[in-house]
């Protein structure tokens, strides 16, 4: 059993920052790569930021210079850090992870996590 636990969101000014955390925990033999998608009342979920078993990372053009993932292999973390937050950063922040435990590589997903970025 694989699960993913997002923690770190909540209500922010404008201008200000949130770092949000994933940890994976299970019968976890590998990690491939693990994202950060969020989806916004009546908007499609969108991908944010990723980052592969290499260390690469990609971010959504809205956020580039503004977050910045990282993780921690050991603990099976991945954390985003996200800076001078936008109301249109308000959204429902999900962890996702393509990972191989007892089977065949999938996508598993977190709850999700609110970040409510306002005045």
């Amino acid at each position: 059993q694989v699960q993913l636990v997002e923690s770190g969101g909540g209500l922010v000014q404008p201008g200000g920052s949130l770092r949000l955390s994933c940890a994976a925990s299970g019968s976890i033999f590998s990690i491939v790569k693990m994202g950060w998608y969020r989806q916004a009342p009546g908007k499609q979920r969108e991908l944010v930021a990723g980052i592969t078993s290499g260390g690469s990372t990609n971010y959504a053009d809205s956020v580039k210079g503004r977050f910045t993932m990282s993780r921690d292999n050991v603990e099976n973390t991945v954390y985003l850090t996200m800076n001078s937050l936008k109301p249109e950063d308000t959204a429902v922040y999900y962890c996702n992870a393509f990972l191989q435990a007892l089977g065949p590589v999938r996508s598993y997903w977190g709850q999700g996590t609110q970040v409510t970025v306002s005045s």
